[in-house]
């Protein structure tokens, strides 16, 4: 659904490319967790998918960017809007409203869907990601995870076809963060494109299809998880190894033979007691 073809952008007043050199292909389902140390290029490359580069942060741009065949340079933020949807980091910034249910049905007033069809498609985001409790609270009145669920469910409210989140749990406390990645799994179970920068690798490695680590502005990895978990060494590109990913480490230094990888704590625990057993 996405190609990024030779892309290189250099933000205005700046000499350094934030990245170079960019190609990558999304298809349409994929739940890609993008990963690398602060200031790697993560945020540019997101920012790259619905247009928002070139659109609305000036620099030099090389390449291109496709979405469904279409040059971002040459359409709008706001259609590309209806099949990219993009949740920032901090939600504060993406939030224009003043009251929840408002936030919900700003986008669709402004394609200008008819109020039943908006009533009804409102309705079942509410219920999806469990947020009946706080559609009439004032949005100054939530709290931090509250916020970023209602930037993505204002986000949904369009039905794009990929979601792109900008470490969306960094504000967060664990808790928050937790539902957070739950809310993304079953999102991305009916159907939906993920794509997510992340520092919470032990939340989100689980849950991903794939993996593309950025270093320096370049994709420097991409591939399914397990094969980057194998291959890849995490802490050469500043990047904090999750848990499991240590234990499984160290567990094949030792010797023992392992067939699945353990990408979450829940899998960790159930093969250590394997491991015990036997």
């Amino acid at each position: 659904m996405i190609r990024i073809e030779d892309v290189t952008f250099t933000y205005a007043g700046r000499t350094k490319p934030a990245v170079r050199n960019i190609n990558l292909s999304i298809n349409r389902g994929e739940f890609i967790l993008v990963v690398g140390a602060s200031g790697s290029g993560k945020s540019t490359l997101l920012r790259l998918l619905n247009g928002l580069i070139p659109h609305f942060y000036e620099g030099e741009f090389k390449g291109r960017v496709l979405v469904d065949g279409v040059d971002t340079r040459e359409t709008t933020v706001s259609k590309l809007s209806r099949r990219i949807g993009m949740v920032f980091q901090n939600p504060d910034n993406q939030i224009i409203t003043l009251q929840v249910k408002r936030e919900l049905v700003f986008g669709l007033e402004n394609i200008g869907m008819d109020r039943d069809e908006m009533e009804m498609r409102i309705r079942k985001i509410l219920g999806e990601i469990h947020m009946e409790r706080i559609e009439d609270k004032y949005t100054d009145e939530l709290s931090g995870g509250e916020k970023q669920l209602l930037a993505i469910a204002a986000t949904l409210a369009m039905e794009p076809e990929i979601i792109v989140l900008d470490e969306p749990t960094s504000e967060l406390d664990t808790a928050n963060a937790m539902r957070i990645a739950g809310i993304l799994r079953k999102i991305h179970e009916k159907g939906k494109g993920i794509v997510v920068s992340e520092h919470r690798l032990d939340l989100f490695i689980p849950l991903a299809d794939r993996i593309v680590i950025m270093d320096g502005g370049v994709i420097v990895a991409d591939g399914p998880v397990t094969d980057i978990v194998k291959e890849v060494d995490f802490r050469k590109h500043k990047i904090n190894e999750p848990v499991a990913v240590r234990i499984y480490r160290e567990i094949t230094r030792r010797g023992i033979k392992i067939e699945k990888i353990p990408l979450g704590t829940r899998e960790v625990i159930e093969f250590l007691k394997e491991v015990k057993k036997s």
